[in-house]
C-alpha cells in the first residue's frame, strides 16, 4: 500500500491499533545496514578514507547508540557531518568534509524524506552536492537489495504479532524504503499480521499514525512499538501510548510486550507508572552525548 490516500481510507478492523517501526524493532538489521552499506558508501562517495575510523565511530554514535537512532537518513546525515566538524581530529586531519548546506535546506522543506522526493529536486533543480547524496543514497538501497537478505525477525517479535493480531490492527512505522520493508516483511511471512506498511516515501512516523489512526480510535487505543527516540516523539505528537523496544534488549523487551504490556494496553492499564518506568530504562540506553564529549 504505497499511497497515502489509502491509510486515510482505511476503516478499523479492530478496537485496538499498534504501529510497529520495523529496522531495529522487530528485525535485528539496523547495525548490519549501518555499518556494513551506509558507512562504507559514506566513506566512498564523500572521500573521507582519511578519516575512516572518526567517521565510522561518529556515524555508529548518530545512528545506533545515541537519541538520534532511527532518524531519517537525511537528517542523521547532517549530524553526524556536524559533529565531525566540531572534532579536533577532523580539524586538523584538514580533510574536507562535504557541503550539506543544500541538503539542510531540502529536508527543513521536504517532509517525505525519501530517493523519490529527493531525485526530483535534483532534476528540478540541478546542485551537484544534492547529486552526490542522492547517489550515496540510491548505492546503499542498492545494494542492501542485492546482499542483504534473510536477517530473522526477534523471536518474541514473531509470537506478539500473532498475539496482536488476533485483537488489533497492525500498521508498519518506519522510516526505511517501502521497497525494503515489502521485502523484508514478505520474505518472513509477517505481511500476513498486518494491515498497512509505511515508509519514508509516506512522511514522518508522525504522519503515518495522524493519518491512519487518529480519529479512527481512541488514543488510549492507540500504542506506537519503536526502538528510538523518533518513535516517542511520533506517539507524543500525536498523544499516544508507547512502548519501547530497547537497544540491547530486544528479545526481552518484545517477551515483556508480550506476556503483561499488551494485555495492560488493552485493559487500560498501560498508562501511569507503568509506561514511565520502562520509559526510564529506555532513555537510559540512548545517551545524548558522545563518548568524546564527556
Amino acid at each position: 500500500m504505497d499511497d497515502p490516500s489509502l491509510f486515510k481510507e482505511f476503516r478499523p478492523l479492530h478496537d485496538f491499533f499498534v504501529g510497529i517501526d520495523s529496522d531495529g524493532c522487530v528485525f535485528d538489521s539496523m547495525e548490519v545496514k549501518q555499518k556494513e552499506f551506509f558507512i562504507p558508501n559514506a566513506l566512498k562517495y564523500f572521500n573521507l578514507f582519511k578519516v575512516s575510523k572518526l567517521v565510522r565511530e561518529t556515524w555508529e554514535f548518530v545512528n545506533l547508540y545515541s537519541v538520534y537512532r532511527g532518524s531519517n537518513r537525511f537528517p542523521a546525515m547532517i549530524k553526524v557531518f556536524e559533529l565531525l566538524a566540531e572534532r579536533k581530529e577532523v580539524i586538523e586531519s584538514g580533510v574536507e568534509l562535504p557541503d550539506l548546506t543544500s541538503l539542510k535546506a531540502w529536508v527543513k522543506n521536504e517532509t517525505k524524506l525519501g530517493n523519490t522526493a529527493l531525485r526530483k529536486n535534483c532534476e528540478e533543480k540541478p546542485d551537484k552536492s544534492l547529486e552526490i547524496v542522492l547517489k550515496w543514497s540510491e548505492e546503499v538501497n542498492r545494494e542492501i537489495g542485492e546482499w542483504l537478505h534473510d536477517i530473522p525477525p526477534f523471536c518474541h517479535a514473531i509470537k506478539s504479532m500473532e498475539k496482536i493480531s488476533a485483537t488489533a490492527d497492525i500498521m508498519v512505522v518506519s522510516q526505511t524504503p517501502l521497497e525494503a520493508l515489502e521485502r523484508e516483511w514478505q520474505e518472513n511471512d509477517l505481511n500476513k499480521f498486518v494491515s498497512m506498511i509505511a515508509g519514508q516515501e509516506h512522511g514522518t512516523k508522525t504522519e503515518h499514525i495522524a493519518i491512519a489512526a487518529k480519529g479512527k480510535y481512541s488514543n488510549s487505543k492507540i500504542i506506537l512499538i519503536g526502538d528510538a527516540i523518533g518513535d516517542l516523539n511520533a506517539a507524543r505528537n500525536n498523544g499516544i501510548l508507547f512502548y519501547p523496544i530497547i537497544p540491547g534488549n530486544e528479545d526481552k523487551s518484545w517477551e515483556r510486550f508480550m506476556n503483561e504490556g499488551y494485555d495492560r494496553f488493552t485493559t487500560g492499564k498501560f498508562a501511569g507508572s507503568y509506561e514511565e518506568s520502562i520509559l526510564k530504562e529506555f532513555m537510559v540506553a540512548l545517551p545524548d552525548k558522545p563518548a568524546w564529549k564527556i
